[in-house]
């Protein structure tokens, strides 16, 4: 029997597809979100060979109806949202001297917006239902900026405020809102990073991530798993008297 039905965005690839499979494995009937329905489309196919309850729907975040039609999608074919997890997002990597119009549009749209929009189409069928869990997806660049990412840094410290304010305003509804903030991941996202510390500070590539992970107390870099380990408890009853939290899963670099 499934314990309750999860949506994840953005869960075609990396941590989403990560988290997706954690849930799965949990018990959850799992509803896939992703604008790349090519990657989209081989996940569902990958899950459903696992035996796992799942649905999928292409949609981009940034646009409200999507997200609304998102949730409809997961209420039509399994009945309920109980879990939403925001997780889709971009970065931008360079300086603040350097960020353009078209940079902050980009990113405060899909991370920022598109989480607002979660926020509030995930919110509308969990009140009609008695309650639910959004888990929003943050990051340390959202405990703390660092150079060269300031841009994603603001819409995360944004994701953080959003993820406060709609905890204390939903309480009343039996809706949790808690927030996960990543570290160094080794995805596609630190080789961006690395091309851009070699394009505006010189070095070799590779030397940024190195240097990242060096400062980590746990001695090695993140893998998607190890968040989706604690979206796992924050999706589980466990977690039922946690609101309003933006907690660092980092391997100890950002120390509050």
């Amino acid at each position: 029997m499934s314990k309750g039905v999860a949506v994840i965005t953005g869960a075609g690839q990396g941590i989403g597809k990560g988290i997706a499979k954690r849930l799965a494995d949990d018990g959850f009937a799992i509803v896939l979100g992703d604008l790349n329905k090519e990657v989209l489309e081989q996940t569902e196919a990958e899950f459903n060979e696992s035996g796992y309850q799942v649905a999928s729907f292409v949609g981009d975040v940034t646009n409200p109806d999507d997200q609304k039609n998102l949730v409809r999608k997961a209420v039509d074919t399994f009945g309920s949202v109980d879990v939403f997890v925001n997780n889709a997002g971009v970065d931008h990597v360079g300086p603040v001297l350097s960020v353009q119009p078209k940079n902050l549009e980009f990113l405060f749209k899909v991370n920022v917006f598109g989480t607002v929009y979660g926020i509030q189409a995930a919110a509308e069928q969990m009140q009609k239902q008695g309650g639910g869990k959004i888990i929003n997806a943050c990051s340390i660049a959202g405990q703390q900026s660092f150079p060269m990412m300031g841009l994603y840094s603001a819409t995360k410290f944004a994701v953080r405020g959003f993820t406060q304010a709609a905890a204390k305003e939903l309480a009343k509804d039996n809706i949790t809102v808690n927030a996960y903030c990543p570290g160094i991941v080794g995805t596609g996202m630190w080789e961006r990073i690395d091309d851009a510390m070699v394009k505006f500070q010189g070095g070799n590539k590779g030397d940024a991530f190195k240097k990242a992970v060096e400062g980590i107390a746990l001695g090695r870099s993140e893998t998607p798993a190890d968040i989706a380990n604690f979206v796992s408890f924050l999706a589980s009853p466990d977690s039922n008297y946690i609101t309003g939290q933006s907690v660092s899963v980092d391997g100890g670099m950002v120390f509050s």
